[in-house]
């Protein structure tokens, strides 16, 4: 396992055993199961970082485990305790405490299920420029950051690494999937979505959009698989910095989007080393996403 000067892991890679790569996550098959591990890397706009953000993989493993035992809906999760991980592992474990999780296997779907309460990012441009979000149209009279009058579900392709995922509309997602399961993705997506956007707003927080991914067991049914609304999958906004015409200050990597385009990155890779203190701040920003949405202390 590779950490950088800051004991952030950058490579959760293990001598002798096959891993794959992922923006954040390496993962580890094991036959009818999987061992992902969250790594501290951290990207934007389709570009790993070189640098990485100490103790941002377990913040964002903490996160989803506390989304999977709060939505109680079927999930991959078979255990997130190093001790009973094959032995193989063994040596490894510390490493992989709080950062990891054993999983099923599930067949998954080739969507990401967007999920969309406010309107911002790509879907307020889109809004600007045609009225529409993800082609589907709205009424006259929103603003930047403005709470929508229905949830929307605008899912997306899933793009390979450096490759942008492409907006798809429901009809097209659901000529290929076949109607039913289309319908479920959506249902359960903005389900999950409408839960956990109620128990934030208690806590604090409001859930601007997130995303979700789902596998299918054998019988076809589907299973809470990946992330879950996590400071990387989902815009989360504190109620009491939130004004509609602005994106208030965001408890995810906004901040790091943000420093990057106050130095005019061309979002192409390579992307620069980040300064210690956007990385410091980077730390602390999740670290409170975690706290304030848990109301549990991170340690």
């Amino acid at each position: 396992m590779k950490y950088d000067k800051n004991h952030a892991l950058l490579d959760a890679s293990i001598p002798g055993m096959t891993v794959k790569s992922g923006k954040v996550r390496d993962v580890f098959d094991l036959g009818d199961k999987l061992l992902m591990v969250v790594t501290d890397r951290i990207s934007a706009f389709d570009v790993i970082l070189p640098s990485g953000v100490p103790d941002k993989g377990r913040v964002l493993n903490m996160i989803s485990l506390f989304w999977m035992e709060f939505l109680g809906v079927e999930n991959h999760l078979v255990t997130a305790d190093p001790d009973l991980y094959p032995a193989a592992f063994a040596p490894y474990k510390e490493d992989l405490r709080g950062r990891s999780m054993l999983v099923r296997k599930v067949d998954m779907v080739p969507y990401e299920c967007i999920v969309r309460g406010y309107l911002t990012g790509s879907g307020w441009k889109e809004y600007q420029a045609k009225g529409t979000v993800n082609g589907q149209k709205l009424r006259e009279g929103y603003r930047n950051a403005s709470k929508l009058d229905e949830v929307l579900f605008t899912p997306t392709t899933k793009a390979a690494i450096g490759d942008h995922d492409e907006a798809i509309s429901f009809e097209d997602m659901a000529k290929d999937t076949g109607e039913e399961l289309a319908r479920a993705l959506r249902d359960e997506s903005v389900s999950c979505y409408a839960r956990a956007a109620e128990h934030a707003a208690g806590r604090g927080i409001i859930i601007a959009d997130t995303k979700f991914e789902f596998g299918r067991n054998p019988d076809g049914s589907l299973v809470l698989a990946d992330e879950a609304l996590t400071p990387d999958s989902s815009r989360f906004w504190p109620k009491d910095s939130y004004r509609e015409g602005a994106n208030p200050p965001s408890l995810d990597k906004q901040y790091v989007r943000d420093w990057l385009d106050s130095i005019k990155f061309d979002r192409r890779p390579p992307g620069p080393e980040l300064p210690e203190d956007v990385i410091a701040r980077t730390r602390e920003i999740y670290i409170k996403a975690y706290e304030d949405l848990s109301g549990r202390k991170f340690a």
